[in-house]
């Protein structure tokens, strides 16, 4: 990326956030996911750490929840609250644990056998609770960090938030007490609520952390009242948490004193547990009553934790290590065409890889011109990909806001791609006129798996046609362009059938050069014929192949065996075609690489066999491979040329020409009794 580009992706990115930002903490009305927020807040941190001398104290990065809204009374916070540092995998929380252990001058391995506190992450808002002498006298949002909106009103309708403190156990309320906490709505709450909205033609609710917001941030009470509202308290600050030396002391304290704490925190003894954890609530999620996006955790040691301090406006010993995320942002790379086995032109996106739902998904299918237009889609725009319930992903969305103006507009094209036909409509579709052509390009790809061709082990005509019909891939090139995560994310596919597809195609990377000719599907070239091509003008890569092939004259063509002005025409036809050069780049770009044919020395070097009828003993292929296991030819027809006619059972006209020439015949028997 050019400096110029940079410092305008970083300009963009900020203030596209900083936009977003507004809409889900000021407005409770976000546009995009916490996802998609995430991941355009990931990519900016990632740009500013990568680029420090471009960092700028106002950016977002450096900023917590959103302006307070003039309608409420604002509220100072006395101790700041601060947001959290994300990691979405192990390998993030273990270089977390890594950073921390730098930071106190300890070892990574004593570090990570220390207890942390795991809270559930509750999906909601954030709440700042002051109580003196056990009384309620002061409920406040985050607003931004610093400075908050008053709602103690409208709290006092929230069951699970005490108004009067009680002491249930031997710790003694404080005089002045400082608790945190979260608000938050059921699912079924959610459900409710949305069902009167829509019945009274009013505004419906996204998520359940949108309808908690909304619900607290009300000038009436009795809208308040009205929604279940819920909190779970979690944290204690200023000098009453000063006698805790442990984060589950807190919890204690609170749950003693009549404050609503979650039964599913827990304290884990090392950090392998806190990963245990965290993966056992991905699975289980769904069974609790309301939403969570993963797990806060924090080193349950205070003084260990108050030592680490604050960086920016996060706390060192503490993280939120959060679920897999079901949507993201990446960047359209291409728009390409595929043709399915209807004749119909489906719109294929080529995406900057991206991990969606813990895969790498590198494709997404844009369905129809229809949709391209619904979306406002350009090459180069930024999008939000989801894969929301583990199915197929799907661009939901453009970011407009990042666009530089080097976007390019797609259309659909007027000809095929394939075979150069019209294209036409058909409903909402481009479909190719010739109703032979998606049936032919699928044959073509049958071909190029095929056992003789590339032998590509479990991708039988079913599996292409499904990759063909997803817009996995166009050509045989783009065979080598897929990913464990495309697959995986299709319907009746899981992790091992995907893994093994994947590792048969990564062993086919490497490949004969007969077969690769063979596998061309080049008019006239059969097996044989591809097997003399390639000895006779032997290549050690496709680039090599590219730049030599198409130079090869039709005489030179002609001084091999059986290959004739018909085939020398096709061959040189094909290795002209701009569109198959193109799918050599492609195979080349995807690593493919070729192993150069020798021509093989033995008995029959020289010698020239034509095979007619069925053996009884061999199969014709297996007598193929052993006659040029010795170094000799297969013809497909007998001429002067031919050495040995091979006569099995019901032969054909091949024999009645041997025996016009005098070509020695060989029985089944005789040619065993040859290579003996």
């Amino acid at each position: 990326m050019e400096k110029k580009e940079l410092y305008d992706r970083i300009e963009k990115l900020r203030k596209t956030i900083e936009y977003h930002q507004s809409r889900y903490y000021t407005f409770d009305d976000p546009e995009i996911s916490d996802a998609a927020f995430d991941a355009l807040k990931e990519e900016l941190e990632g740009l500013e750490k990568k680029h420090p001398n471009i960092t700028s104290e106002n950016s977002p990065t450096h900023r917590i929840g959103g302006v307070p809204l003039e309608k409420f009374t604002k509220v100072k916070h006395e101790y700041p609250m601060l947001s959290l540092q994300d990691a979405f995998d192990e390998d993030e929380m273990k270089e977390w644990v890594e950073k921390l252990s730098n930071f106190l001058k300890i070892t990574k391995e004593s570090l990570e056998k220390k207890e942390y506190y795991c809270e559930l992450k509750i999906d909601g808002l954030a709440i700042e609770l002051i109580y003196k002498k056990g009384f309620l006298v002061c409920a406040s949002t985050r607003g931004d960090g610093k400075i908050g909106e008053d709602v103690t009103q409208n709290i006092s309708t929230i069951k699970s938030i005490p108004q009067k403190l009680m002491q249930l156990g031997t710790i003694q309320i404080p005089d002045e007490l400082i608790v945190r906490g979260e608000i938050f709505l059921t699912k079924k709450e959610l459900e409710r609520v949305n069902a009167e909205q829509k019945k009274n033609g009013l505004k419906i609710y996204a998520n359940t952390r949108n309808l908690a917001a909304g619900s607290l941030r009300q000038l009436d009470p009795k809208i308040t009242a009205s929604r279940k509202l819920e909190s779970f308290q979690y944290d204690i600050v200023g000098d009453a948490e000063k006698q805790f030396s442990t984060h589950e002391e807190k919890h204690k304290a609170l749950a003693s004193w009549g404050f609503t704490t979650n039964k599913h925190n827990v304290c884990a003894k090392d950090i392998n547990e806190v990963i245990k954890i965290r993966n056992n609530w991905e699975q289980k999620r769904e069974k609790l009553e309301y939403e969570i996006d993963g797990i806060v955790v924090l080193l349950n040691d205070a003084r260990l934790f108050d030592s680490l301090g604050i960086i920016g406006k996060i706390p060192r010993g503490a993280i939120a290590y959060k679920f897999t995320p079901r949507e993201a942002t990446t960047i359209i790379e291409n728009i390409r065409i595929q043709v399915g086995r209807t004749g119909v032109l489906t719109p294929v996106a080529d995406l900057k890889p991206v991990s969606v739902g813990g895969t790498i998904i590198t494709h997404a299918t844009l369905h129809n011109a229809d949709e391209i237009e619904r979306l406002g889609l350009k090459i180069g725009d930024t999008v939000v990909i989801s894969r929301a319930g583990d199915v197929i992903p799907k661009i939901i969305r453009v970011i407009k806001e990042l666009r530089t103006g080097k976007e390019r507009v797609f259309s659909m094209p007027k000809l095929c791609p394939i075979d150069g036909s019209k294209v036409v409509m058909n409903g909402v579709f481009h479909q190719c006129s010739n109703e032979r052509c998606g049936a032919r390009h699928k044959e073509s790809l049958y071909h190029f798996v095929s056992r003789y061709a590339l032998n590509m082990r479990g991708l039988g005509a079913k599996i292409i046609d499904r990759f063909l019909d997803e817009g996995l891939i166009v050509d045989a090139g783009d065979i080598f362009s897929i990913t464990e995560g495309d697959i995986k994310v299709l319907e009746r596919f899981g992790e091992k059938s995907a893994e093994n597809i994947i590792k048969e195609i990564n062993q086919k990377k490497v490949v004969q050069q007969a077969r690769f000719i063979f596998a061309l599907g080049i008019i006239h070239v059969g097996e044989e014929t591809a097997r003399v091509i390639s000895e006779r003008f032997p290549v050690s890569s496709i680039l090599e192949l590219i730049k030599k092939y198409p130079k090869i004259k039709k005489e030179e063509w002609e001084e091999i065996q059986d290959v004739g002005p018909k085939v020398s025409e096709s061959i040189i036809k094909w290795f002209q075609s701009e569109k198959n050069i193109a799918l050599l780049q492609k195979f080349h770009k995807y690593g493919v690489s070729i192993i150069p044919s020798k021509k093989k020395v033995g008995k029959f070097t020289s010698k020239t066999f034509v095979i007619t009828g069925t053996l009884e003993g061999l199969s014709r292929d297996r007598a193929k491979e052993i006659i040029n296991m010795f170094g000799g030819t297969i013809s497909e027809s007998v001429s002067r040329n031919t050495t040995f006619v091979i006569v099995g059972e019901n032969p054909g006209s091949k024999l009645k020409r041997a025996n016009e020439l005098n070509i020695p015949i060989l029985s089944e028997k005789e040619f065993l009794k040859l290579i003996k």
